[in-house]
Order: structure tokens, then sequence, then C-alpha cells
């Protein structure tokens, strides 16, 4: 007999297909990364308190085949102190996902919500070792509400589409005020 909780049969039971997942992780890989220290060694004497720092993500995703694409989760963390640049830390982080047979109304959230949500503790440790490594306390990125940025984004992207009949109605991620954004490009 096989334990239903492990995904077997039980003995006496039909055997039914296993159902695909709605979303699969294919790979996942840094597509760039940079790390600037643009006033080291001085900025690293001299540091008395910790940096001020201002975070920005940024998703993106793309379509690579029938079923198939690319989700860029974009961290970006920049340091100062008494308005001097202490440092630069960016990392493109992606991951190429699979989407099983979901309706279509589901294939954006998937891609910029829960595709993100996988990526994020990759990209946040990268950030933090990169920032450690520079001679900075690790930058600890909070958790982000990937569901709340999304609802956003896309109240957002209506607003302007209302806004502006004519233009094509797409959403480009131009944010303003420099706060997360997400591209749409499906």
């Amino acid at each position: 007999m096989t334990d239903a909780a492990a995904g077997g049969p039980i003995a006496g039971g039909s055997e039914e297909q296993p159902q695909q997942p709605a979303l699969s992780v294919n790979a996942q890989y840094i597509k760039d990364l940079s790390f600037e220290n643009p006033n080291a060694p001085h900025s690293l004497m001299q540091l008395k308190s910790a940096p001020d720092v201002n975070v920005n993500v940024d998703v993106a995703a793309r379509q690579l085949g029938e079923n198939t694409y690319e989700v860029i989760l974009t961290a970006r963390g920049e340091g100062s102190s008494e308005g001097n640049t202490l440092f630069i830390a960016e990392v493109q982080y992606a991951g190429v996902f699979s989407i099983g047979d979901v309706p279509q109304e589901y294939i954006q959230p998937l891609l910029m919500i829960e595709a993100p949500r996988l990526l994020f503790p990759f990209a946040r440790a990268i950030i933090s070792d990169s920032v450690r490594d520079g001679g900075y306390p690790p930058l600890m990125i909070h958790p982000i509400d990937f569901v709340a940025l999304y609802q956003q984004r896309v109240e957002q992207a209506e607003a302007e589409q209302q806004a502006a009949p004519a233009s094509n109605g797409s959403a480009n991620g131009d944010d303003k005020d420099g706060g997360p954004k997400f591209e749409f490009e499906l």
C-alpha cells in the first residue's frame, strides 16, 4: 500500500494521472550582477552609523515558447551617508518557468506574483552578500508582498489606459515615485 500523501495510489483505489503543477521552475540564474563601491576605502573608514538605504524592485516577464516564460526580478539597493553614495548593489535574478494547463487570465498573475515570490529569496541573498562583501553591514531586504504590488500596478495601468485612450494601453513599468514597478511583455 502506498501513502496517499506521497502521491501514490491507495490499494484498491483507481490510479489517476497526477495533476501537472500550474507553475514549474525550469532554471534560475543571475542574469546581471553589479556592485559599486565608489568612495572606498574612504567611505569605509568614516562610516559612523548604518547607511541610509533605498531599495527598488522590478519584475518583468517575457514569453519564450508556447508555455514557457522568462521572469526577471531586479533588486537594487543604494546606500548613502551624509549625501555621499556608499554603495550601489543590483541584481537581475531570472527564472525560466513553464505554466501548465491554466486559464489565460491566470497566466499574468502566476508570472508577476508567484514566479517572483519564488525568485526573491535568492535575489535577496545575493544583494545581502554583495553589500557585506563590499565592507558594509549586510542589506536585508524585507519580504515583499507581490500580490499587493501586482494589484497596485494593474490599477495604475488601468488608470493610465483610461486617461490616455489613444495609447496602446501597455504598461511599460515607468514608475515616477521610484518604488516597485512591473513590466508586462506578454
